[in-house]
């Protein structure tokens, strides 16, 4: 039952009485539904749709935590001080109040004073998220123990996997992992994430694979086969132990030879994954 400090996790607070408004217009999610016991999965998206930074915000009394990439924080903390205008808000880069944590395998969800615990919204597989004023008794894993957890499953990591101001929301899987509302209405970059899905104009994905030989690095083109000069069919992302996340064409997909740098790879569709053939065929 492996509970994890995670280091290169920080946190942004919103708070005041104006909170859960705020932040509605501005990210990817259903704010509303961010309350005790339940977080919420969301990013924050360029003017044009593009990703800029993603989070899972916890509720906590009158507060708003927004569990981010620590080198993200005074970023996400910046760009939302900009949107507060006459908002009963107050933002703030909060990373040194808390340690963040992850617990998956069957780990309990932690209790005690001043811990603020949620399921991961994603996936039931992916466990936990919890944040607390110090590191948690029992919080034994490493911060490798996770990545090798999240990469078995698929799942993306922020800037390891995915690029600012290019990404869009559904080539990352933001709508099956449950990023993205449907229903709450506007946002910032929303247009085009609803256009991507609405009119079918995804081409490519973000992939879990297996990886045969070295680790390539991160944006190593792979390409259709092992001949030199095969058809370029994306790019590698994030990666350890075999097990790695590159950003694939979807015609990729199809079976064929995959090269990277010196390393074979194998797209391993994970369940939770919808592609359009998948789709089409159901």
């Amino acid at each position: 039952m492996p509970i994890a400090v995670l280091p290169e996790r920080g946190v942004v607070e919103v708070a005041g009485e104006d909170r859960v408004a705020f932040l509605q217009g501005l990210v990817s999610n259903d704010v509303a539904d961010a309350v005790p016991g339940t977080a919420v999965f969301a990013a924050l998206l360029s003017p044009q749709g593009k990703w800029l930074a993603d989070f899972f915000i916890l509720a906590a009394d009158d507060r708003l935590l927004l569990d981010c990439e620590r080198t993200q924080a005074p970023m996400l903390a910046q760009k939302l001080s900009r949107f507060r205008l006459r908002s009963r808000v107050t933002v703030r880069d909060a990373s040194e109040a808390f340690a963040v944590h992850v617990g998956w395998g069957g780990a309990p969800l932690p209790t005690g004073p001043g811990v603020i615990a949620a399921p991961d919204p994603r996936l039931p597989e992916a466990g936990w998220r919890a944040l607390a004023p110090a590191p948690l008794a029992g919080a034994e894993a490493r911060p490798e123990d996770w990545d090798r957890h999240r990469l078995a499953l698929g799942l993306p990591e922020g800037s390891r996997d995915l690029v600012t101001e290019q990404t869009v929301l559904l080539e990352a899987g933001f709508d099956e992992l449950h990023g993205v509302s449907w229903t709450k209405g506007c946002y910032m970059g929303q247009e085009l994430t609803a256009r991507t899905r609405y009119r079918g104009l995804l081409k490519r994905r973000l992939v879990p694979v297996r990886i045969t030989g070295p680790l390539p690095a991160p944006g190593t083109p792979v390409t259709a086969g092992a001949a030199a000069g095969g058809a370029e069919l994306g790019e590698m992302r994030s990666g350890r132990d075999g097990l790695g996340i590159a950003q694939l064409r979807l015609e990729a997909l199809d079976g064929r030879p995959l090269q990277c740098g010196e390393a074979r790879l194998e797209p391993c569709i994970p369940a939770w994954m919808a592609l359009p053939e998948r789709a089409a065929a159901g």
